[in-house]
């Protein structure tokens, strides 16, 4: 629930912070929300992550899973076949972030349908100014 205005005081607003602060600690950095949604459709193999996410290293995808996996949001599953199987799959508390990541979605379409229109806007107005200058001969 968001504060109103009436509720904001300085404790109130140190909390927020706070608060904030813990869940951007906890998903900072480029990768972690888009691994967590390309795991939403099931359990996969690293190589598979790496292929759905298209730019990330290796090296950084190693570091996004112990991470996640260190704030219980994805397992790690080693099977014992030859050679051996290992995958990631989300954990059921991956599901508090549904609701982050649907908002997240839905202000990013917002936010790119914005910027699409304004430079569309700019770019007419910069029509138009041209059109109003007369040709030199």
């Amino acid at each position: 629930m968001g504060l109103t205005r009436d509720d904001r005081n300085k404790e109130t607003c140190t909390a927020s912070l706070n608060a904030v602060k813990d869940a951007l600690y906890v998903l900072n950095g480029k990768w972690k929300l888009p691994l967590i949604i390309s795991l939403q459709e099931g359990p996969l193999r690293f190589n598979e992550i790496q292929k759905s996410l298209g730019e990330i290293t290796p090296k950084i995808l190693s570091k996004e899973l112990k991470d996640l996996e260190l704030n219980e949001f994805v397992v790690r599953k080693v099977f014992s076949t030859t050679p051996v199987t290992v995958t990631y799959e989300l954990t059921p508390y991956s599901e508090s972030l549904d609701k982050v990541i649907d908002e997240l979605r839905d202000w990013g379409l917002k936010h790119r349908e914005r910027l699409v229109k304004h430079r569309k806007s700019v770019q007419a107005d910069k029509n138009l100014v041209l059109e109003a200058v007369p040709a030199a001969h």
